[in-house]
């Protein structure tokens, strides 16, 4: 891919990302890893390293801001979330980047995590 399209392809991918994070709260992880990985080519911790920066500026903020206006979201839950995220990013990222962790098995690892989440998320457990 040369350097416009590439560009291109980054901005539509952030674009796409984007819309599905307001309407499902997903984007780097489920969204932007796997299209920079499977149609651009990139290392699978370089994707995500990629992500993780994209989703490091306030990106969510417009959206946060409609569901908040809305009633639909809960502050407390949020900040909870986020101090959890701030110590298991860490975490996950200190292990990622072990030489001894070869990409394939982030790729393999990362794979079956999506295949999971999606089979559970279709098929919920009976109440």
């Amino acid at each position: 891919m040369n350097g416009t399209n590439h560009t291109q392809g980054l901005l539509l991918l952030g674009l796409c990302a984007g819309m599905l994070g307001g309407m499902f709260g997903i984007g780097g992880g489920a969204v932007m890893v796997p299209a920079m990985v499977l149609l651009m080519g990139f290392e699978q911790r370089f994707a995500v390293g990629t992500s993780l920066a994209a989703l490091l500026l306030p990106v969510g903020i417009l959206g946060v801001l409609v569901y908040a206006r809305e009633g639909t979201m809960g502050w407390k839950e949020a900040g909870f979330i986020a101090s959890g995220l701030v110590v298991g990013n860490l975490i996950g990222a200190l292990f990622a980047n072990q030489t001894w962790v070869p990409p394939q098995a982030m790729r393999v690892a990362y794979g079956i995590l999506l295949v999971a989440t999606g089979i559970r998320y279709m098929f919920p457990a009976k109440a």
